[in-house]
């Protein structure tokens, strides 16, 4: 069934507007009486449309129920700035596996070094891929990708967490090890292609996150956020 998200939804008088509304009548050449996925704040809403005018759906809510496709637990992905177009790979992998945000860091050994106002241009791109993954996965909600952020500002952003994990190749405990237990927020860091220099890993642990090693064999950055939220969300059981 079609998949549409709103940020804000009235019951009693459903309305979608915009490129989405196009998307219905022309593209998809939906008809009154056919129903369609509305997304609402984590809620899905079984909707039938009642009107098509030039710019405008209207429905009827049929039903609605929380989004099964929502993870328990709120997954921040901290993730190094990769090379060329890993990011958007990224972006749309993570989503899928349940991430709810991604906010993209420049650390020290980033080989990319995009000017904040240079991403700034990006989001609005990068956001589209957001959108796209949260629909084609069933999510009952479009993951913010956030501006760029320093290490700094990302550390701080971090540490409201209730438990802050890193890969890191230079050793660490494994994931099932992590107290994940009752944990609603978890933070989770990423590396760009040379990982983290050894001033950000001691930032990190003196932050009290831990640092996870996932085995001998090295995997590119665009794989480890793969990786490290699958065996995430099987241990909180999300997956």
């Amino acid at each position: 069934m079609p998949r549409f998200f709103l940020e804000t939804i009235a019951e009693d008088d459903i309305q979608i507007t915009g490129a989405d509304a196009h998307h219905i009548g022309y593209a998809l050449r939906m008809r009154p009486g056919e129903h369609l996925t509305v997304c609402a704040n984590n809620i899905d809403y079984d909707c039938v449309i009642r009107e098509i005018t030039k710019d405008t759906v209207f429905l009827d809510a049929v039903s609605k129920h929380a989004c099964a496709a929502e993870p328990s637990v709120f997954v921040t992905l901290y993730q190094a700035v990769p090379k060329s177009g890993k990011l958007e790979e990224i972006i749309q992998k993570s989503i899928e596996l349940g991430v709810s945000r991604i906010v993209p860091v420049l650390t020290a050994r980033c080989v990319a070094r995009p000017k904040a106002a240079e991403f700034q241009k990006k989001l609005p791109r990068l956001q589209k891929i957001a959108e796209s993954a949260a629909k084609q996965s069933g999510r009952g909600c479009i993951p913010e990708v956030a501006p760029l952020h320093t290490f700094a500002e990302a550390l701080e952003s971090a540490k409201q967490a209730d438990c802050g994990v890193f890969l890191y190749e230079g050793g660490g405990i494994r994931f099932s090890e992590v107290p994940l237990t009752g944990k609603k927020q978890i933070a989770l860091w990423i590396g760009s292609e040379g990982g983290f220099d050894s001033k950000e890993v001691e930032a990190a642990k003196a932050a009290g996150f831990y640092p996870v090693w996932l085995g001998e064999r090295i995997l590119r950055c665009e794989t480890a956020p793969q990786a490290a939220l699958a065996i995430l969300m099987h241990l909180t059981g999300n997956l």
